[in-house]
């Protein structure tokens, strides 16, 4: 459950990728913040306060990935919210303030960078692009950790998903990971599975839209195939190319569709 946010904080919505909040105890250089991150495509200001409180308040609820923080200001002040959120709430800080002294306890907070009041345009896109870098890099960085758990987990779901194919009055029930390959046949179409070949009358292109994409890939107009039960391709002599699956079974790769499945492959 989140902490709701205090009627009095300005709350924006929006769609955008990097989610900031902007806190200052001035309305004038929130405002000037709030106009200067409009700039900024791949930024959204998700809100807005003036105390220290009400700051602890929304980033819990908020969960931003940057705080462009005032040091000086009612309540806590911004050194005593980072100890009180604590360490990792929020991806990127920002400190602003007129006051150049707390420059070094700034960066001793882990902070990005350090917007020393007044400060022009220029220096405050400069400090955007220093801030996008980093979420970049931790994003990447969290992915690349996140990446084999993914993989794992799409992989288990795959295999217990299962598929429902009609053939006139019987329902077959088969799981998706175990389809090897699916041909048209006049206007039916055969799903080869487990050594069963079964038959519905539906075409390609409504199967092939049922089927995951990370999984299936079409070789030509009449097949699709599962990329796990390929087992080798071999060029042939009209140009395309022999798909050799596990199974034993060989179908023909047309031009058309080869440079799609290598790429998937």
């Amino acid at each position: 459950m989140t902490t709701p946010v205090p009627a009095s904080v300005s709350i924006h919505a929006s769609t955008r990728v990097w989610r900031a909040v902007i806190v200052d105890d001035e309305p004038p250089a929130r405002q000037t913040l709030r106009l200067l991150l409009g700039r900024e495509k791949d930024f959204t200001l998700v809100a807005e306060c003036g105390h220290g409180r009400e700051t602890i308040d929304v980033v819990s609820a908020c969960r931003p990935d940057v705080l462009f923080l005032d040091v000086r200001m009612p309540g806590p002040d911004g050194f005593a919210v980072l100890r009180e959120l604590g360490p990792g709430a929020v991806p990127a800080v920002v400190f602003v303030t007129a006051y150049d002294r707390y420059a070094a306890q700034a960066f001793e907070e882990h902070a990005v960078d350090y917007l020393l009041k007044p400060f022009t345009d220029e220096r405050f896109a400069g400090v955007v692009e220093h801030v996008r870098r980093r979420l970049r890099e931790r994003a990447l960085a969290t992915l690349g950790e996140r990446l084999p758990a993914l993989l794992a987990d799409s992989a288990a779901r795959s295999e217990r998903r299962p598929f429902v194919i009609k053939d006139g009055s019987r329902t077959h029930v088969v799981a998706e990971a175990d389809i090897a390959w699916v041909e048209a046949e006049d206007y039916y179409i055969a799903i080869h599975a487990n050594g069963r070949r079964i038959l519905a009358r539906e075409s390609l292109k409504t199967i092939e839209a049922r089927l995951d994409p990370a999984m299936f890939a079409r070789v030509h107009r009449s097949a699709i195939v599962n990329t796990r039960f390929i087992k080798a391709i071999e060029p042939v002599a009209s140009g395309d190319q022999r798909l050799l699956l596990v199974d034993g079974t060989v179908l023909r790769v047309s031009r058309t569709h080869r440079a799609a499945l290598m790429r998937r492959l």
